[in-house]
């Protein structure tokens, strides 16, 4: 009962914080006065000087769509250029060496792309120049350009015989002045007052409040457990009896970045990644309740205002109700399956009593946290083109892990990343509206306007992009011997870590099942490139979208129009993602997390 009052207030938090922050949203990027206009607007005025922007422009699809892809290119480039040469380049305490080729081309290609996907750890790879002025700013930017995109789509319902979408220069001011650093200020600095560090010491050397014993093995360094240490003897006892090869231990190095300003725009900009490898679940990102609470809220927080947002702009609260209500309860219904599997654990884990049945599948989780948290945030990250973690998804049940696959598999538009996750959504939108109108045998309409074969062959590009580059990129990957040798586990679950992260990849997501290693030239190169492909495919039919869209006419509402914001329309977009999603994924599942499951029950 406790848990389900966790899940309930978890996300009449999310709900009641995000209607007010749609209006926000929707006024701000509209050019609106707004509450912190007299604060930014010199601010934006000065940028848009500096940068000889004028705002006013109005672009057309493809000029628009070039601006964007190349400022993209540029931020790829440059971020790549970065972790090169990180080396060579000052503010790096740590005096790390600079990445390879394949993992900087990997790393690079992950944060331009909002996926945020890491090979590597960032507390033994990355310096502070690293982190702060490539990643971080990326967090920003890329959360930016997805935004604006969606708000060229809006402008492209909502125009009509107009050749203009906007301007993107503009849209992506706006989106990092009037929304991201406001956010992010206020997240940052409650952040580190609950104990997030902000630090550019580089970490430092401490005295452990308790000594530990470890022995060396081939694989590094292992604690003894049961050990007593004497540090007056330099000797280490189990049972009595003396270790000889045993190491006592009595400092710790502590990796101090400054990470609360990294970790609130990866939460709030659907970025995910992390300073350190462990993400959130390690205590120096995320050290409370509190702090997890404020962390997990802003996962979904802009991707579920966007929904009011869309309904404001178009001047009709009721689209982006029902659009708003379809992402709702798919996630609700992905959130009480991981709950309900993970509370009930495995029947080898409850042998003998080994899982405390209040406290269900403890394994990969925080005591801190514990299992109501855990199950909420894997719901949410993976609805979200998040992809940060508070517990390790690999050590799930296997449908309790399937669920946060499936999500990602959809396509993110379970709420998923800010902006692209709606206006993935929209691309099944108008898919539902041309499969309706088919069976009622009239041209479908959305919004006052016609969908004609420009507009059906971009939304499916837009819906079938990550099944194609996920199906792809795992299939291929399963057939290396090399993918076998990365690989923790064999079997179902090996097969489901592959699955897993290349829809991960392919969902602009960026998590991972934890058990796979992919530091290798295929795998860090076959995985960026999923990532370029369901970024930019998408994003380019989007804009295509909104360019032929504004130049229509609008047509006038008759009897035999199609609603698309009643209850009928609600459940029509539900049934045709989860179509999609199952007709695409269901052999692959079937041959992973449901035949680990089966395995299991056996």
């Amino acid at each position: 009962m406790d848990s389900i009052v966790q899940y309930i207030l978890y996300l009449a938090i999310l709900v009641a914080l995000a209607i007010p922050l749609g209006g926000y949203i929707s006024k701000a990027m509209g050019g609106q006065k707004v509450f912190l206009s007299k604060l930014i607007r010199p601010c934006e005025k000065g940028i848009y000087k500096l940068l000889r922007i004028h705002p006013e422009e109005n672009m057309g699809w493809k000029r628009y769509l070039l601006c964007a892809l190349l400022f993209n290119a540029f931020g790829l480039v440059f971020l790549f250029a970065v972790l090169m040469l990180q080396g060579v380049l000052p503010w790096n305490p740590q005096g790390f060496d600079g990445l390879s080729w394949h993992l900087a081309f990997n790393t690079a290609v992950s944060f331009v792309t909002n996926t945020n996907w890491q090979t590597y750890s960032g507390e033994v790879a990355l310096s502070n120049l690293s982190q702060a002025v490539g990643l971080t700013v990326q967090n920003f930017v890329s959360a930016a350009c997805g935004i604006a995109v969606l708000f060229a789509l809006v402008r492209g319902l909502m125009r009509v015989k107009d050749n203009g979408i906007g301007n993107f220069w503009a849209d992506l001011v706006r989106a990092v002045m009037y929304i991201m650093l406001p956010i992010c200020l206020v997240s940052s600095v409650a952040l580190m007052a609950l104990g997030v560090p902000q630090s550019l010491s580089g970490g430092r050397t401490v005295e452990m409040l308790e000594p530990i014993a470890v022995t060396r093995t081939a694989d590094g360094y292992e604690v003894i457990e049961g050990a007593r240490v004497d540090l007056e003897t330099q000797t280490v006892t189990v049972d009595g009896e003396v270790v000889p090869e045993a190491q006592i231990v009595t400092e710790q190095y502590l990796p101090l970045y400054p990470q609360a300003s990294q970790v609130a725009p990866k939460q709030a900009g659907t970025n995910g990644g992390g300073v350190l490898g462990t993400n959130s679940a390690h205590p120096f990102e995320n050290p409370s309740g509190a702090s997890n609470l404020i962390e997990m809220t802003l996962i979904l927080l802009i991707p579920v205002a966007l929904c009011f947002s869309f309904g404001r702009m178009v001047k009709d609260k009721r689209q982006g109700i029902a659009i708003f209500l379809a992402m709702f309860l798919l996630l609700v219904a992905a959130l009480g399956i991981i709950a309900a599997n993970e509370q009930a654990a495995t029947p080898q884990l409850a042998q003998n009593g080994a899982v405390d049945v209040l406290a269900g599948n403890m394994e990969g989780k925080e005591t801190r946290f514990g299992t109501a948290t855990s199950s909420t945030w894997a719901a949410y990250t993976t609805a979200a083109s998040n992809g940060s973690v508070n517990s390790m998804h690999d050590s799930y049940t296997p449908l309790g892990g399937m669920i946060p696959m499936l999500l990602m598999m959809l396509g993110e538009v379970v709420f998923g990343g800010v902006g692209c996750g709606l206006y993935g959504m929209i691309g099944f939108v108008l898919l539902t509206v041309f499969i309706a109108g088919l069976m009622v045998g009239r041209t479908p309409e959305y919004l006052g306007k016609k969908i004609e074969p420009r507009e059906m062959r971009m939304a499916v590009l837009l819906c079938l992009a990550t099944p194609i580059a996920i199906l792809i990129g795992s299939g291929v990957a399963a057939l290396l011997p090399a993918t076998a040798d990365a690989l923790n586990n064999s079997g179902a679950h090996g097969l489901s870590e592959v699955l897993y992260n290349y829809a991960s990849a392919g969902g602009n997501n960026g998590s991972a099942f934890a058990g796979m290693g992919c530091d290798t030239p295929f795998l860090n190169t076959s995985l960026g490139l999923v990532m370029l492909f369901v970024r930019f495919v998408p994003m380019a039919a989007t804009v295509v979208i909104a360019g032929s869209m504004a130049a229509k006419k609008k047509v006038a509402a008759s009897a035999g129009t199609l609603s698309t914001s009643n209850a009928m329309f609600v459940f029509l977009l539900i049934l045709i993602v989860l179509i999609i999603g199952a007709l695409s994924f269901f052999p692959a599942l079937a041959l992973g997390p449901i035949a680990e499951f089966t395995q299991m029950i056996a």
